[in-house]
């Protein structure tokens, strides 16, 4: 028995750090999909072809082993589509595709709490911090309202958004990013709390703001949050000089995307203005990525 399963990569709109903390963030799944072919063979052992990812791999395999007993054996071929340097979230989609997999090759009904479950602590056993808002966008697709450890996955959009992505050309390195801040925390918890709180009011007001479509409104919650994530030292001066120029190009909003120290930043865009954005950012020294937000969730190729 052999298939094929594709989950999607992921953009965080407004909310990243504050959500390690127990507070809401929004985050879209993007049409950049990673792809896995996955085929049962009588012995039982596991053939783990071309992935960048093996730790997850193995770890989602043991866990669905430890929880629903596997008498087969799998042999798995990832095909990524796209760049892991992008910051997209590749480890939550391999992830969430395995698990997915091997649930059609056992013929055990998993719903989507159930997966999001077993892929959050696949996440959490190999990479030991994280909120889970990567692996929920993975899993259901759209744009949705997160809160940490799945406390609410709530979708709220299945439209695509305006925005510019550009990619910074640094890979971040989000544990590290999330470990360090975690740091500071401890250091000065009023100060990092207060900005905590803040960035969770611009997430409940952005949601409002997304389902009016009131693109202006969205737009500068996305510069104040921008500006609260450069005071938390996440961002990067080529993060920042992407986001100035494209907000003189014509950006509505602009924010680095995800942990920070480098990976993606997003430009809320009029259509007309688009072009004239990814000029800007490339001039820059972005690199633009074109794709789609609110796309589909994990499904079966």
């Amino acid at each position: 028995m052999k298939i094929e399963v594709s989950a999607p990569g992921k953009l965080v709109l407004l909310g990243e750090h504050a959500v390690v903390y127990n507070r809401p963030c929004l985050v879209s799944a993007v049409s950049k999909r990673l792809r896995l072919k996955m085929e049962k063979i009588k012995r039982k052992l596991f053939q783990i072809e071309r992935s960048d990812k093996k730790g997850f791999v193995k770890t989602a395999l043991k866990n669905f082993s430890d929880k629903y007993g596997l008498d087969f054996g799998v042999k798995i071929k990832t095909q990524n589509g796209f760049s892991l340097q992008y910051g997209l979230g590749s480890s939550a989609a391999v992830t969430v595709s395995v698990l997915k997999g091997l649930a059609e090759l056992a013929k055990i009904k998993m719903d989507k709490r159930e997966l999001f479950n077993l892929a959050y602590q696949t996440v959490l056993d190999v990479q030991g911090v994280g909120s889970g808002f990567d692996v929920a966008a993975a899993i259901y697709g759209g744009t949705i309202y997160f809160k940490t450890a799945g406390k609410v996955i709530k979708k709220i959009t299945d439209f695509n958004l305006p925005i510019v992505v550009g990619y910074s050309g640094i890979k971040a390195d989000t544990p590290t990013l999330v470990r360090r801040l975690a740091k500071e925390k401890r250091k000065h918890p009023q100060i990092i709390g207060k900005i905590f709180t803040e960035i969770e009011g611009l997430v409940k007001e952005g949601k409002e703001a997304l389902l009016k479509k009131d693109w202006p409104k969205l737009g500068k919650l996305m510069d104040t949050n921008q500006k609260l994530l450069e005071n938390l030292g996440v961002s990067t001066e080529k993060l920042q000089r992407m986001i100035g120029e494209a907000r003189k190009a014509g950006a509505i909003g602009a924010k680095l995307s995800g942990a920070g120290g480098g990976d993606c930043m997003i430009a809320l865009v009029d259509e007309k203005d688009r072009t004239d954005v990814e000029k800007a950012t490339r001039k820059a020294g972005g690199e633009i990525v074109k794709l789609n937000f609110s796309a589909e969730g994990v499904k079966l190729e």
